[in-house]
């Protein structure tokens, strides 16, 4: 078993997630790469380990993280049981159901038939009696929203679920989807968004209804899948997740107007006394209807540069004012990602 550092606590910084007695990490770890039945074990290890002594409480899983499909939870849950049997209860865990996870009808979509079943199978795979929260990852448009809510509903009567989120559901659908959990006596806690200085869409209405509606607010691709960091300013390194047959982010996504503007939003960064990584999280943050960004790492060193977003100085009005002249908004003549997990 590991034993944790004493000053895990004194570095970290925790928000309460929307109206809930639930205190989150700002800064979150993601376990969607690296953590696969393709990656080192040991590699993951170290980094889980390290993020516990920074004071990360909360890992962000969904039940096909890998590849393959599932094999990250199955890495979670080995180290979970070796190393931190003993400290379950400092840590939020998260899963997800809603994309592919394996074949026939019933191994994708929000049937209760698939959200209960796949809930249980990421339990197996975890070695847990329950998660702390169980997200629907996306909206399915062919499952009557109501039938998605009372498999979350259940999710968390039945003590397999401490609490229920929702993922990449529009501001209407959010709206309705807190309708229907509240009827059922369920509090919706938390939405899980894509959002990053290129990326703006929740802006424009999604963070006023999760704020209206109490709900938190958790941030994936937060760097715009490395984006918004030095890595591709002057090309694309052979172990970047461009270079990666397992990854999403494509070699046909990293456009000259985002390298040109990742480049001069890291002069911005550097007279900010930040690396890009750290103003990026740290730009996000700033917002505080945002509870957590999950940021996910390949290194020890990528997550410390993370943490180091904490310390982020005041940011000024110019500051702010030529980020979005930048980015135009976030409309800065890039080919938008695409992201299905």
């Amino acid at each position: 078993m590991v034993t944790p550092s004493e000053h895990r606590y004194d570095i970290m910084q925790y928000r309460y997630c929307g109206k809930s007695g639930l205190k989150l990490p700002m800064i979150s770890l993601g376990l969607w790469h690296n953590f696969g039945g393709v990656d080192s074990f040991e590699k993951g290890r170290r980094i889980l380990h390290r993020a516990f002594d920074l004071g990360i409480t909360h890992f962000d899983l969904a039940n096909n993280y890998g590849p393959p499909p599932g094999s990250a939870e199955e890495v979670f849950g080995r180290i979970l049981a070796g190393d931190f049997s003993g400290f379950r209860d400092e840590m939020v865990i998260s899963t997800k159901a809603g994309y592919w996870m394996w074949s026939g009808p019933y191994g994708d979509g929000g049937s209760k038939k698939y959200l209960k079943a796949s809930l249980d199978q990421s339990l197996k795979r975890l070695g847990l009696d329950y998660v702390d929260i169980f997200y629907s990852h996306r909206p399915d448009p062919e499952t009557p929203m109501d039938e998605t809510m009372e498999a979350l509903a259940q999710a968390v009567q039945s003590g397999k679920a401490l609490y229920a989120g929702i993922s990449n559901y529009s501001p209407a659908q959010t709206q309705s989807a807190v309708k229907i959990l509240d009827a059922m006596g369920i509090h919706c806690l938390v939405h899980q968004v894509k959002y990053n200085i290129f990326d703006r869409e929740p802006e424009k209405e999604l963070f006023d209804t999760l704020a209206q509606l109490g709900m938190g607010c958790t941030v994936f691709s937060p760097l715009a899948q490395g984006l918004l960091t030095s890595k591709y300013i002057r090309g694309i390194p052979p172990d970047s997740r461009a270079s990666s047959p397992h990854g999403f982010l494509k070699t046909e996504d990293i456009t000259l107007e985002r390298v040109e503007t990742a480049a001069k939003l890291n002069r911005i960064a550097q007279s900010r006394g930040q690396s890009l990584a750290q103003m990026a999280l740290s730009w996000i943050l700033r917002d505080q209807r945002v509870t957590s960004v999950i940021t996910g790492v390949s290194r020890i060193e990528q997550l410390d540069d993370s943490i180091g977003a904490l310390d982020s100085p005041d940011w000024t009005a110019d500051e702010l004012a030529e980020i979005e002249v930048l980015t135009n908004s976030g409309k800065n003549g890039q080919t938008e990602l695409s992201v299905s997990f």
